[in-house]
């Protein structure tokens, strides 16, 4: 289906891009701690991991890319891992690019965590550490909790484990991310606090790490995984459905994200896109789309549908992470993606590489202010056409004089990063296995 316009003004105002945007169950019964009142589900602030740093925009997306590249290198290696019988120990997706705060423990202990939509575990580093890194809240120590317990060998989130032993005194875990970043130490209960100290939920099943290696942790004190498998915190909570809604890369640098678990995350709107979400059982974490075309200025491009296609293997597909930071396609796919981009723009292409993207342009010379004209991008996915705000795939900033695609290329698996869903409400409902994309003004005034 065409796109309704075929150009979008891009206007460019000092170094910033400035554009118009379009306009119960199974659920755990969850404590909040004023007792006379339940809920049956909790909101908190995500920050973006390079929030407070002197960075300008360009800089900003740069960290991102170099982040998600190397995402995108785990990612791939966990699929090619999945075909080859002799890997000596599983590995899963891991760091991202937004923090939440949660409490751990009673007395509660705060601390900040990467949240990740494609691994599971939750874990924070635990006293006493063998081998810990630095970080910026004080490490949980389990003996000062009256709620700690330790999981038996027995059960189930203990055989949920990638890989897991049975200990003296329990269930014994070693989680290994792509990069061959790790957390080791042993499995266990605690009661987690979320939504500024608000709601308490017990029980949670977490690693307790005393054994933490890796470069990608370190802004936090551990990670949440809001995966499908049953270790995450979606899972555990037996909520139905979650959001986020991300805001823009343009928006002040204090600018905080929402994530949103059960009752308070959704319902999509009339004005939503809705998709069904797929499982794969060869990597049953992460949540795949169906992506079945691209339009660029309002004409479809010739990829054929099977380019995105789930393969009987596990590989292949498309999945939407809100750890990466710009959408990757497959490559023959990005190839035609880049070819009508070019076609499109009455710009000079900058062939530097200096931004780390595939496709720049020169801004006119004397930059400033004025309007330049970009194609629509709608992607097409199965039931729902998504067209997304020009400020969600091209970045702009005068002060480098560049205008840039955020998109890149991938080989084999698809990702839809999260520069192209910043500023939607994407609600990911798994009661109805479908996700859904509604127009928002995430930034809070």
């Amino acid at each position: 289906m065409a796109a309704p316009t075929s150009f979008l003004p891009l206007l460019l105002l000092a170094a910033a891009l400035s554009l118009s945007t379009p306009a119960a169950s199974t659920s755990r019964r969850l404590t909040q701690l004023d007792p006379t009142t339940t809920t049956t589900g909790f909101q908190v602030a995500l920050t973006h991991v390079d929030s407070g740093k002197n960075l300008t925009k360009f800089q900003r997306l740069q960290r991102g890319i170099n982040r998600g590249n190397y995402r995108l290198q785990k990612l791939t290696a966990m699929v090619l891992a999945q075909s080859t019988p002799d890997v000596a120990a599983p590995v899963v997706s891991g760091n991202g690019e937004f923090l939440m705060e949660l409490a751990v423990g009673t007395p509660p202990v705060s601390y900040s965590a990467i949240v990740d939509t494609g691994s599971d575990l939750i874990w924070t580093q635990c006293d006493p550490c063998t081998n810990c890194y630095k970080q910026p809240t004080p490490i949980f120590d389990p003996s000062k909790s009256s709620t700690f317990a330790k999981l038996p060998c027995s059960s189930s989130l203990c055989s949920a484990l990638p890989q897991s032993s049975c200990g003296s005194d329990g269930c014994d875990y070693l989680y290994t991310y792509g990069d061959y970043s790790s957390t080791q130490g042993v499995m266990a209960t605690e009661t987690f606090t979320f939504g500024g100290n608000k709601v308490k939920v017990p029980k949670v099943g977490f690693g307790c790490g005393e054994d933490n290696e890796g470069d990608g942790f370190t802004q936090g004190g551990g990670l949440v995984g809001l995966g499908r498998g049953p270790l995450s915190l979606v899972s555990q909570l037996k909520q139905p459905k979650f959001s986020y809604c991300l805001t823009s890369i343009d928006d002040a640098a204090g600018a905080t994200s929402t994530l949103s678990m059960g009752s308070l995350a959704g319902p999509a709107g009339n004005s939503s896109a809705t998709t069904g979400l797929i499982q794969n059982s060869a990597q049953s974490s992460f949540y795949y789309i169906s992506l079945e075309g691209i339009s660029v200025g309002g004409t479809g491009l010739s990829i054929p549908a099977s380019t995105f296609a789930l393969q009987s293997d596990g590989s292949g597909g498309m999945i939407i992470d809100s750890g990466t930071t710009i959408t990757y396609l497959e490559r023959s796919a990005f190839d035609e993606v880049k070819k009508a981009f070019k076609a499109a723009i009455d710009l000079p292409v900058d062939n530097s590489g200096s931004t780390g993207l595939d496709l720049c342009f020169d801004l006119p010379s004397g930059g400033g202010s004025g309007d330049i004209k970009v194609p629509t991008l709608v992607f097409h996915f199965k039931g729902a056409d998504l067209e997304l705000p020009a400020e969600n795939y091209m970045i702009a900033d005068s002060s480098v004089g560049l205008v840039c695609l955020a998109m890149g290329s991938s080989s084999g698996m698809s990702i839809f990063g999260n520069i192209q869903q910043q500023n939607f409400m994407v609600l990911y409902d798994l009661a109805k296995e479908s996700l859904s994309f509604t127009p928002t003004q995430c930034a809070k005034s």
